[in-house]
């Protein structure tokens, strides 16, 4: 199956040689989510409940992009579970620098693919917890 999408999404390159055409695209987003705890001094990474991992499909040492919507900062960092109905968003080491608590961030994972991809992305409230799908 695969390959015979691969073969149908083609471009040609500079060569002439048709070739697959792959792009990174979003798959999943946890919007406007709320920094509750950050520790310059930590190893590095991002905290985040896994109830609201488990509903964009991010998976723990995933590298996601954030974007901070109160300054404007953007990192990226990888994924640690917190506990699970905690709403815990949690950055950590040189990143945070980059935010402050109760900030609103969101939470960005991307996908490599031939293919348009329906992303999963959830709105949550001021404590973390999920409201709906957008």
């Amino acid at each position: 199956m695969l390959k015979s999408r691969l073969s149908m999404r083609k471009v040609e390159d500079i060569n002439g040689i048709d070739t697959p055409r792959m792009r990174f695209v979003l798959r999943g987003k946890i919007h406007r989510a709320t920094v509750t705890e950050r520790h310059p001094d930590y190893v590095g990474s991002i905290v985040v409940d896994p109830l609201l991992l488990k509903k964009t499909d991010i998976w723990p040492g995933e590298k996601v992009l954030i974007s901070d919507a109160d300054n404007g900062a953007r990192f990226e960092t990888y994924i640690f579970e917190g506990k699970e109905g905690s709403g815990i968003i949690s950055v950590n080491g040189g990143a945070a620098h980059l935010v402050r608590e109760g900030d609103k961030v969101i939470i960005m994972s991307f996908e490599l693919t031939d293919h348009p991809i329906k992303p999963k992305v959830i709105i949550v409230d001021e404590k973390n917890r999920y409201v709906r799908d957008a």
